[in-house]
């Protein structure tokens, strides 16, 4: 009984067997022949030589598949062919090629900062890397971009979005009324992960903000970001001043890499410029400057920057005014 349970059992190994390579189909074959050996022993039918001869052929078949197995693994080559495969299981691997929702170019090319740079300047809204974490941006030569940003986000309406310049110098051209302290301190967090909010006044529509001056900050404040990212200041200097604000839906944690905006927003977005992993995974330190002049900052978030080191700049720049 045992003998024609294996039996049965080896004619699925034989099938395996014809899957993997020859010497292993002979070897489960001449086991089969074996076992039927074994059944004819039983009923006292079985010729000798028959017995001695598949023993023979079992023994040389184990002896070579063991002595090409351990050589042909040790090498990393076959140097003893084990012989091909009876059948073939061919698995169709379906390629399926998902396109990115929008443009996707890659910042260290030049086209792709042109490219994104023209999707801005036609009013699209667009993914980009910032110093700290992903950021959407808007032109401010476009309000309803802008407004546009609100509905991809689901942002509320009350919170206010801030502008990107490349560099502080843009500031000083347009001569806004700062205090020296204000000025002074400025000089020490840009560029950097520090955003400043300051009074907003008509040097705005010198800045380039004009169009869109009733559509970032709020009525008599504006938040300004110059990020330490060569990529950022780049396309900042392509475009003009940028709306811009993180990358994520609103009340999600922010995007630290091009396919978490690509997954989320991507399909309400112009493209992303891809910049890989963010410098950091916070975002930048907003401190009220309003009322500066009077000596005193606010921390309103506190990110990559620690408030402790803000207002340690704060009182190293109020020493070296007095």
């Amino acid at each position: 009984a045992g003998s024609i349970a294996f039996l049965v059992v080896n004619v699925f190994l034989i099938l395996i067997a014809a899957y993997i390579n020859l010497v292993v189909l002979a070897l489960t074959f001449i086991m089969e022949v074996i076992i039927i050996c074994f059944l004819l022993f039983t009923l006292e039918q079985l010729p000798l030589p028959l017995e001695i001869a598949m023993l023979a052929i079992f023994s040389v078949i184990c002896l070579y598949g063991t002595f090409a197995s351990l050589i042909n693994s040790t090498f990393g080559k076959t140097l003893f062919p084990m012989g091909p495969t009876l059948f073939k299981v061919t698995l169709e691997k379906e390629s399926i090629t998902t396109s990115p929702p929008c443009l996707t170019p890659f910042s260290h090319q030049t086209s792709g900062l042109r490219t994104l740079a023209k999707f801005l300047d036609a009013g699209g809204v667009c993914g980009i890397p910032t110093d700290t974490v992903y950021a959407l941006a808007a032109s401010c030569k476009h309000p309803e971009a802008i407004e546009k940003i609100y509905n991809i986000k689901d942002r509320p309406l009350e919170k206010p979005i801030c502008i990107c310049i490349s560099n502080l110098e843009q500031l000083t051209t347009v001569h806004p009324p700062f205090s020296p302290l204000l000025w002074e301190f400025m000089r020490n967090v840009y560029p950097g992960g520090i955003s400043c909010i300051v009074k907003k006044g008509e040097w705005l529509k010198k800045l380039g903000i004009g169009p869109a001056y009733e559509k970032v900050g709020t009525k008599d404040s504006i938040m300004i970001r110059v990020p330490d990212h060569t990529v950022t200041v780049h396309l900042t200097d392509m475009t003009g001043p940028l709306a811009i604000t993180s990358a994520n839906p609103s009340g999600e944690p922010d995007s630290t890499h091009q396919d978490m905006v690509i997954s989320r927003l991507g399909h309400k977005l112009s493209g992303v410029l891809c910049d890989g992993e963010s410098n950091e995974s916070v975002p930048s330190t907003v401190v009220n400057c309003t009322k500066i002049e009077e000596g005193t900052i606010s921390i309103i978030r506190e990110g990559c920057v620690p408030a402790t080191k803000v207002m340690q700049i704060l009182e190293r720049v109020k020493s070296q005014l007095e």
